[in-house]
């Protein structure tokens, strides 16, 4: 939780963002969410609730290792999807894509490192847990209430999602997508590597 709000208060750190036109706030909302070397060899797709414990579990569990090894290294891109099972989780994304890209990755860390507190406390409101939340990675109570507003963006993560669906067959998460061949679940890092090439 302590390593949850230091990464959220260095967000904050950075500065204040504004967004100055809704153009802006549209472009910087749909722009990929990445990580990695722009011409890293393998491009791995990853298809995810916020959520989705699965997905919560991979990410604390074997990310980290996949970073250090196969990211970092410049062996691997990283394509974060957003692909959410249910209101909760979409109303999360589009707080997410409504921070700087650079923000991104960091936040939906934070938001699975906490998922018992925001998602599965019967107590709190989600929305409101996700405010918490946003507002220690430096975000506006203004830009808030606009992220979950955004009917536009709303549908295309929605519509994003259905295309998944089509193009991959993508219907549980996490789900993988590498070198155009679908991978579903839960995995190792052992297990995750074995589908890289030359790793």
């Amino acid at each position: 939780m302590l390593t949850t709000r230091r990464i959220l208060l260095s967000l904050a750190a950075a500065g204040p963002f504004a967004l100055a036109r809704p153009s802006l706030a549209e472009d910087q909302a749909r722009a990929e969410r990445s990580i990695g070397a722009p011409d890293a060899k393998t491009v791995v797709g990853e298809y995810f609730s916020l959520t989705c414990t699965h997905c919560a579990a991979f990410a604390r569990e074997t990310l980290p290792r996949i970073q250090a090894e196969l990211i970092d290294t410049g062996k691997v891109r990283w394509v974060f999807n957003e692909y959410p099972l249910d209101q909760t989780a979409l109303t999360a994304s589009m707080v997410a894509r409504y921070l700087p890209v650079t923000r991104y990755e960091p936040f939906i860390n934070a938001l699975f490192q906490t998922q018992d507190r925001w998602v599965f406390n019967r107590g709190v409101n989600p929305t409101d847990e996700l405010w918490k939340m946003a507002a220690l990675a430096g975000m506006s109570r203004d830009t808030f209430d606009k992220a979950i507003g955004d009917d536009g963006l709303k549908t295309w993560i929605i519509q994003q999602r259905a295309d998944a669906t089509s193009r991959w067959a993508i219907d549980s998460t996490p789900s993988f997508v590498i070198d155009g061949q679908k991978y579903a679940g839960e995995m190792s890092f052992e297990a995750f590597r074995k589908l890289i090439p030359n790793s």
